[in-house]
């Protein structure tokens, strides 16, 4: 195995898990799983039988690494099953190379899970998956912002904040060729109003923010049932928890068994489908076209359509 940006030399994945597991725990087998611009994902096994999951910078100082890890023991201390954080290094002089190591959970994706269950099955995984969102949801913050592992807490209105997050992606989509000009103009204007498209009264809730079906396993556990393994890779913030809901949503994540039981939490108003759910669900098509090209052009025209009517 060579050493490249997203890859690791096999001695280095070696001094790894040995820190971790002992000077007489070797390395197996190694699988790369799917990850991200900046780190490498893999899952380890050791000839111990033990199996963890590494996130790892190669050749990177990546102090990320330290919200993920404060992030996913936040939701573990509110019930929600993350991942166990083994270990969480910041790269330097002597270990040039910043990773995580974690619990390596069983389980299928959540597409392939639910094609799997029989309907009844499914039913309960949806209602399952809401107690784990509004149980995130019932947190509620002083102000919006990311959730970090030190104490500086940014200070936001929400229409601030969400423009501030959109706004390279905005600007991005506004100059892509593959944009046509008139949907460009009437991005331009929504982007301009979102002060006032986007006022709410709601305080700021705990979010997950990446919540779809990559990022969430399930499996069945013997009681003739699927259950929710692990909820993955969270990006924490505190957020209009409507965004959080239309993103689920957008890609089909969840169905109407997932929203009913989410409102014996929290009753959602008529302005979120009306109004703020195609707005949420445009910004995130503008973040497809400008992550995946041609493709998500024509949805998100036809969201901005929906935005315009």
């Amino acid at each position: 195995m060579s050493t490249t940006e997203s890859d690791i030399s096999w001695q280095v994945l070696r001094q790894i898990v040995q820190g971790w597991a002992g000077s007489a725990a070797e390395l197996e087998q190694v699988v790369p799983l799917h990850g991200g611009c900046v780190n490498t994902t893999m899952h380890l096994s050791l000839t111990t039988g033990e199996q963890v999951v590494l996130k790892i910078s190669p050749h990177r100082v990546n102090p990320s690494y330290l919200d993920e890890q404060h992030q996913l023991a936040l939701l573990r201390n509110l019930g929600i099953p993350v991942p166990e954080v083994y270990a969480c290094v910041i790269g330097s002089l002597d270990f040039p190379h910043s990773y995580m190591l974690m619990e390596f959970v069983q389980g299928h994706d959540w597409t392939k899970a639910r094609s799997q269950c029989t309907p009844e099955q499914a039913e309960h995984l949806q209602q399952e998956l809401a107690e784990c969102v509004a149980r995130l949801h019932d947190v509620t913050g002083e102000s919006f912002g990311r959730v970090t592992h030190g104490d500086d807490v940014d200070s936001h209105t929400w229409p601030q904040f969400y423009h501030d997050l959109y706004d390279p992606i905005f600007k991005a989509v506004e100059q892509s060729p593959l944009v046509p000009v008139k949907p460009r103009r009437h991005l331009a204007k929504i982007h301009d109003r979102l002060p006032q498209l986007l006022a709410h009264n709601d305080p700021p809730r705990l979010v997950h923010w990446d919540l779809w079906s990559g990022n969430l396993l399930a499996k069945p556990n013997g009681d003739g049932r699927w259950h929710v393994a692990a909820v993955l890779d969270p990006n924490c913030k505190f957020a209009h928890a409507e965004a959080e809901l239309a993103y689920l949503e957008l890609f089909q994540t969840t169905t109407p068994a997932f929203m009913k039981a989410y409102q014996h939490h929290h009753k959602l108003p008529p302005e979120y489908h009306r109004l703020r759910k195609p707005i949420y669900q445009l910004y995130e098509l503008m973040n497809h076209v400008q992550l995946f090209g041609a493709e998500y052009v024509k949805p998100m025209c036809v969201a901005l359509d929906r935005v315009m009517a």
